[in-house]
């Protein structure tokens, strides 16, 4: 928490019944911005303090915490709410004077953007906190990007971007993601949403519903690439939590053969990352090397033909050998009881090991095929809730912030109060509320 050196005109009984202002106050006291309020202070120096920094940074988080859509909003709320004031640290006997003006916060969210690596800082001792309180945090992840929409309508008409001037969106362009499927009368369809803004990559903690990490880009950036510069700056910087960390979870924006092996022979995690079709030519199954009455399709299931009459029995699953780096499959006519007519002839009679290198992207090491995989992939949806607490309570679905850093700053604190709250809530074992904004646990 900034910590405001001023004397107490109220003890913490009144402020316990402050009722929703409690939610700032459990914020400011789990935020660990010490560092970052000192770097600002020292670059002040022995400049004017008419605002105090602490205050101002103080009342930022709050607009975040009570959904304000800009600061005028929130200095409406600082010029009507004495308490609120007095929470976040402005002197209570300058009354309404010491709300500052807006140009005041326009410059500190300058500086803040100067600082954004001290921000982010914040970001991560909090993920830190959690890992360290909830023992199984970060053993399920999920990875996904969330689109951002900006208001700016990009380039003029004649195709020349517009000149920074702090009020346009010079940074953002365009967006698109396509979405694919099949109906149940075996029609194709095809939907395609395109943005104009920037891109948020979402790293989750698929349990608690809690970001691990982010970035922020344009909208037109690689969820591939970022996913890859995800794993790789969590490794540098959280590598207790890549260590506890099982399962990866991804939809097939993420579906690349290098972040699988990366994720698996570089971390041990498994990667249950959903599938493109890119096999050609309308091909169903290719044959499995060395077996010639095996064979599996792009969705890693795997199936035996009877030597005899030719009949396909999808093969059981038989799980993961962790030393031979190999699945292991058994015949379905020995498993399920069933009876087949080639059996004494079948190679694959006594079951049938594929190892992971007969296809990295088919063959993980959470088969594709097992009841498991889909059970895991479930839990997918939670980076989802998550997108969607970032529209609807934090701001996002309709925000007037303009260019990249802007962007990667709102972000930031947007996350971090997320956390702030989940630390608080943890500590003061009210686990009910973990995630949220609104409710008081």
């Amino acid at each position: 928490m900034a910590i405001i050196p001023q004397p107490q005109l109220f003890g913490w009984r009144e402020v316990e019944e402050l009722g929703d202002l409690k939610r700032l106050v459990l914020v400011l006291r789990n935020l660990p911005d010490e560092e970052l309020m000192r770097k600002l202070e020292q670059e002040r120096g022995n400049g004017r303090d008419d605002y105090p920094i602490r205050a101002v940074w103080n009342s930022i988080i709050a607009g975040i915490i009570y959904q304000h859509p800009s600061i005028e909003s929130l200095r409406r709320e600082l010029l009507r709410n004495a308490q609120l004031r007095e929470i976040c640290g402005f002197d209570p006997w300058l009354g309404e004077r010491a709300v500052p003006p807006s140009y005041v916060y326009s410059r500190f969210c300058r500086k803040l953007m100067e600082n954004i690596d001290e921000v982010e800082k914040i970001f991560t001792r909090l993920v830190e906190k959690i890992s360290e309180l909830l023992p199984d945090f970060g053993q399920v992840l999920a990875i996904d990007s969330k689109a951002i929409n900006s208001l700016s309508r990009g380039k003029k008409q004649d195709g020349t971007p517009p000149k920074p001037d702090g009020r346009r969106d010079t940074d953002a362009d365009f967006g698109k993601k396509t979405y694919r499927g099949r109906r149940k009368d075996g029609t194709l369809w095809e939907k395609i949403i395109s943005w104009f803004g920037y891109k948020l990559h979402l790293l989750v903690d698929a349990q608690y519903e809690l970001p691990v990490s982010f970035t922020v880009t344009k909208a037109s950036a690689s969820d591939v690439k970022e996913g890859h510069t995800m794993i790789d700056r969590l490794a540098k910087e959280q590598p207790a939590l890549v260590e506890r960390c099982d399962v990866l979870l991804a939809d097939k924006a993420y579906d690349d053969t290098k972040l699988i092996v990366k994720l698996w022979d570089e971390h041990r995690i498994k990667p249950v990352i959903d599938i493109r079709n890119q096999w050609r030519d309308g091909e169903e199954t290719r044959v499995l090397a060395g077996k010639d009455n095996i064979v599996y399709d792009y969705c890693g299931t795997v199936y035996c033909h009877c030597p005899r009459t030719n009949k396909r029995r999808e093969m059981a699953f038989g799980g993961f050998e962790k030393d031979r780096a190999a699945l292991k499959y058994r015949c379905p006519a020995r498993h399920y009881g069933l009876e087949c007519q080639g059996m004494d002839k079948c190679s694959a009679a006594g079951g049938v090991r594929i190892p992971l290198a007969e296809d990295r992207r088919i063959f993980t090491p959470l088969a594709r095929s097992s009841y498991k995989w889909k059970a895991t992939y479930k839990k997918r949806t939670a980076v989802e809730r998550v997108n969607a607490r970032l529209d609807e309570v934090f701001g996002f679905e309709k925000h007037f912030i303009r260019g990249l850093q802007k962007m990667k700053l709102r972000c930031a604190l947007a996350l971090a109060v997320m956390l702030a709250l989940a630390v608080g809530r943890i500590r003061e074992k009210r686990g009910m509320n973990l995630r949220s904004l609104v409710k008081v646990a």
